[in-house]
């Protein structure tokens, strides 16, 4: 096979895919390699780790086959290659005896060993499959609004993927590590069927930073049965394998009745976290809320080194005078995912969850969007 591509347009869809190898203790050697096919004036390349396999295909204006048609080479080396490399057009040509890689240009020559393909793993048969469309930059958001939430404990494999729930009425993602919660719901993207799924965070989060890189809008679509999902978009396929189990009941965890109701501006209250949890225990990041009617106390303390600080925020507040304590870097992380001038924030016990809204002025710019984040409290000392 033999073809000639631009250095740059190679490697920006070499490293959209990269991200799915793993080049240290693979059980499968030939998976720390790019799959490359070439079929008319087509080349497709494939990554995998076996649950997770990512796709792109790359149009070419000068291919040929000679001999073979597919190739298995080095990622690391390749991308490596392209990454150290300026604009240019590169001759790529593959002996068909010894797999040989020769990139040629017009200013140097490098030869990769590349390796028969055929023991590379096949892509998995995905048949029955329900099938959805999502607007990317709605997929975009609900990813970016709940994959921090959730766990990165590979003992909890549940909590450690973001749960999708489609009906006839809304689409739902939800992510938790049991001290966090958040629940995206589009009232203004549902499905025929209701299905529900929970996705790994590793291929979603591929799926984010490839569709982020592209600033123009399009439709992603979705293909899911009992065990994978397909996503299918531009020129780029990801097939994972879902998490199986059941999810935990997460509306359970939500507090129905939440009196005390509390209003301030977002971004000053973030900064204010942010100083004062400087001074917080650094174990327990344990700030306390205290809150009365105009005006909110945030303060912590360090007893081992004693060091305490304590700001204070107008507010709005509606409820009986409150001391909660939270862990002031899920607070803050949680309010840094909003994108609105003010919260609000839901409470109805100090031993129990906070409930965090952001508040939309502009309704029509939020139209069909529901976030609700919970944030679990931490037991405040007398």
């Amino acid at each position: 096979m033999k073809f000639i591509i631009n250095s740059q347009l190679f490697l920006k869809h070499l490293s959209a895919i990269s991200g799915v190898i793993s080049n240290t203790n693979n059980t499968v050697p030939i998976i720390s390699c790019f799959h490359m096919h070439l079929e008319d004036s087509t080349l497709t390349v494939k990554a995998t780790d076996l649950e997770t396999t990512m796709i792109c295909h790359i149009e070419l204006e000068d291919a040929r086959i000679e001999g073979i048609d597919t190739v298995a080479v080095p990622s690391k080396l390749m991308l490596d290659m392209l990454k150290n490399m300026d604009d240019r057009p590169l001759n790529i040509a593959v002996d068909p005896d010894t797999y040989t890689v020769k990139i040629t240009s017009d200013k140097g020559q490098f030869t990769i060993a590349g390796q028969n393909a055929d023991t590379y793993p096949a892509l998995p048969e995905v048949s029955e499959t329900v099938r959805t469309t999502l607007p990317a930059s709605v997929l975009v958001g609900a990813i970016n609004k709940t994959a921090f939430a959730a766990s990165t404990d590979e003992m909890r494999p549940l909590m450690a993927g973001i749960y999708c729930e489609m009906t006839p009425e809304s689409t739902t993602f939800v992510a938790t590590d049991a001290h966090k919660l958040v629940r995206y719901r589009r009232t203004d993207i549902h499905s025929d069927e209701v299905a529900s799924f929970i996705l790994p965070r590793k291929p979603i989060t591929m799926v984010k930073n490839i569709i982020s890189s592209n600033k123009e809008e399009f439709d992603v679509n979705i293909e899911y049965n009992s065990t994978n999902a397909i996503f299918s978009f531009d020129n780029f396929k990801i097939i994972c394998r879902l998490v199986e189990g059941k999810y935990p009941n997460y509306e359970a965890a939500i507090p129905k009745e939440n009196p005390n109701k509390l209003t301030l501006d977002r971004q000053s209250f973030i900064n204010t976290l942010k100083r004062v949890s400087l001074f917080a225990n650094q174990s327990t990041w344990q700030v306390r809320l205290s809150i009365r009617e105009r005006e909110l106390m945030i303060s912590s303390e360090d007893v081992e080194f004693s060091n305490n600080a304590q700001e204070t925020l107008p507010c709005s507040y509606e409820g009986e005078p409150m001391d909660i304590g939270f862990n002031a870097r899920f607070l803050t992380e949680m309010v840094a995912n909003l994108d609105t001038e003010q919260i609000l924030i839901e409470m109805s016990h100090p031993s129990r969850a906070g409930i965090i809204f952001p508040i939309n002025i502009d309704e029509e710019a939020s139209k069909g969007e529901d976030i609700l984040m919970l944030v679990m409290p931490v037991m405040l000392a007398n």
